[in-house]
This record gives C-alpha cells, sequence and structure tokens, in this order.
C-alpha cells in the first residue's frame, strides 16, 4: 500500500487513536504510519465484539441457571475465547473446558484460580465469590 493510500476513516472503531502501519513512500521503502482505520476494518471489529457480547450474555444466562461455572461468562465478557484464554492463563484447552463445570470448578487448586484471576484482572476471593452467585 502507498502511503498516501493508508485508509484514514473517521468512523473507526480506534476510538480516535491511530493503528501502526506500514506503507511504501515514494522512494520505495516502507515506512512506519498511522491509520484511523477503515471502514471495512470498523465492520468487521463491530460484528466481532457484537458476538462476544451475544456469546457472553448466553454464558451470563447458562452460569446464573447453574449449568457452567462464571469463568466461561468471564472468559466471554473479557472478550476472550478458548484459545486466547488458554494462550492467557497457560492451561490447556480441554483443562479449560473442564473448569466450566461448577463442580469441577469448586475444586480448583488456588494456583489455577490464581491464574484465571490475573488474566481478567481481579483477585482469587472475587473469582471464588461469583461461584456461589447463581
Amino acid at each position: 500500500m502507498l502511503l498516501d493510500e493508508v485508509p484514514q476513516d473517521e468512523d473507526s472503531a480506534h476510538a480516535g487513536h491511530k493503528k501502526l502501519m506500514y506503507a511504501v513512500d515514494s522512494k520505495g521503502q516502507y515506512i512506519p504510519t498511522g491509520s484511523a482505520g477503515w471502514e471495512a476494518e470498523t465492520f468487521a471489529t463491530r460484528l466481532a465484539v457484537s458476538e462476544l457480547e451475544k456469546q457472553a450474555e448466553a454464558a451470563k444466562l447458562e452460569w446464573q441457571q447453574g449449568l457452567v461455572s462464571p469463568l466461561k461468562y468471564l472468559m466471554y465478557q473479557h472478550r476472550l475465547d478458548l484459545a486466547s484464554l488458554a494462550q492467557a492463563s497457560g492451561l490447556w484447552k480441554w483443562r479449560i473446558k473442564r473448569h466450566f463445570t461448577p463442580k469441577i470448578f469448586a475444586q480448583l487448586s488456588p494456583k489455577v484460580l490464581e491464574q484465571y484471576a490475573e488474566v481478567f484482572g481481579i483477585d482469587v476471593q472475587e473469582l471464588t465469590q461469583l461461584q456461589k452467585l447463581p
């Protein structure tokens, strides 16, 4: 992409911030430049956020009904999916899926709870209190 072709659509998901991109200048060299975003990117971002919000609402309902642990709800609420939660927590995806079961979540070690709490930016006590809410 040429430097003068870098998208600068104002209606962007960047909330007034610029995103770093690389473009080709008049000498044919790649240089860093800022982009306010572009319409297609904004549409895709909003679509993804909307989907995560729907998943969070569904997980919240399941949690309130006692069908899943609060972990599944927190994952979507923090705009994560299973793969990104696994990467952030250092746990295998199959283990996290098991932790979605309320009975298994209630038996997690303090070390594992600490890993999740750190990812969500809360303390372990707050995380364990969520198990008791529904």
